[in-house]
């Protein structure tokens, strides 16, 4: 029986058609555990959007296809970070059923080119054939796959640099960019100021970039843990942001527990209560 990718399911219509007036802002989760199972419990979670990273986290080709298995059946939209800008690991990635990637330290309207080069098929970019031997394709059993991949494919690239801000509205203006993520760790790392995502001046930085893709017309979305930071960036016009990750929710959960019921006080019983003799 033939099958179809449907372009629909891409990342960039879900932006499309949830953001702006008729819409809200989506919220995901970072998936970091290279758990098929935790990655099936987080799908299951109402969040819109998980990212499975292979950059900062244990996971491989295989580990990635896993997850994107396990998560399948889930009304929720799958982002997934290669670990580099790099034309055949993107295409492995693509051949495997990636259909929305997240490109890390793209740094310039040339690094976004290729990133979007990377996606395509000739003539419009440089992706190997392979879709005889590729899950993205059913193995050839979608027919017009090749004719179609580019409209099942979303590509947003990271802004984490000063470089990056500096460029951002000539990144934007790169057709088949479908929207830049902010990702304030490593913009903070850049600017001097590492480890404070806070700062004044990593906040302007993200709000300016936010301003420029409103501007563009492309979503722009942000990474922020903290609640009240990721509220500031929606009201400043993020189109999407990741507000947890599995392994920290499982770091915060079980320090909370451990604290809870091991004694800090060699004379205190679990939970805090003092003893009684």
């Amino acid at each position: 029986m033939p099958l179809r990718v449907e372009p629909d399911a891409t990342f960039r219509d879900a932006l499309r058609n949830q953001t702006g007036a008729a819409g809200r802002p989506l919220a995901g989760m970072w998936v970091c555990s290279g758990s098929p199972l935790i990655a099936e419990l987080c799908a299951g979670s109402g969040l819109d959007w998980l990212l499975i990273d292979a950059e900062h986290s244990p996971n491989g080709l295989e580990s990635v296809l896993a997850q994107l298995q396990a998560v399948h059946g889930y009304p929720v939209h799958s982002v997934v970070r290669p670990p580099v800008n790099d034309t055949v690991l993107i295409k492995q990635y693509l051949d495997l059923g990636v259909q929305n990637l997240l490109i890390p330290m793209v740094n310039s309207a040339a690094e976004a080119e290729a990133a979007v080069a990377a996606s395509r098929y000739p003539p419009h970019g440089v992706r190997g054939v392979g879709s005889a031997l590729a899950r993205a394709a059913r193995w050839n059993r979608i027919p017009d796959y090749l004719a179609r991949a580019s409209e099942t494919v979303s590509v947003t690239v990271q802004i984490e640099s000063e470089a990056a801000v500096a460029a951002v509205e000539n990144i934007l203006a790169v057709d088949g960019v479908d929207a830049i993520f902010l990702g304030p760790s490593d913009l903070a790392a850049s600017m001097g100021l590492l480890g404070q995502q806070e700062h004044p001046r990593v906040r302007a930085a993200v709000e300016h970039c936010l301003a420029a893709a409103t501007a563009a017309g492309k979503p722009a979305g942000v990474n922020a843990f903290n609640p009240p930071t990721a509220r500031a960036y929606l009201a400043a016009g993020a189109a999407f942001v990741l507000v947890g990750a599995d392994v920290s929710i499982l770091a915060r959960g079980s320090e909370a527990l451990a604290a809870d019921f091991i004694p800090q006080d060699p004379g205190a019983e679990p939970g805090g209560t003092p003893a009684s003799y």
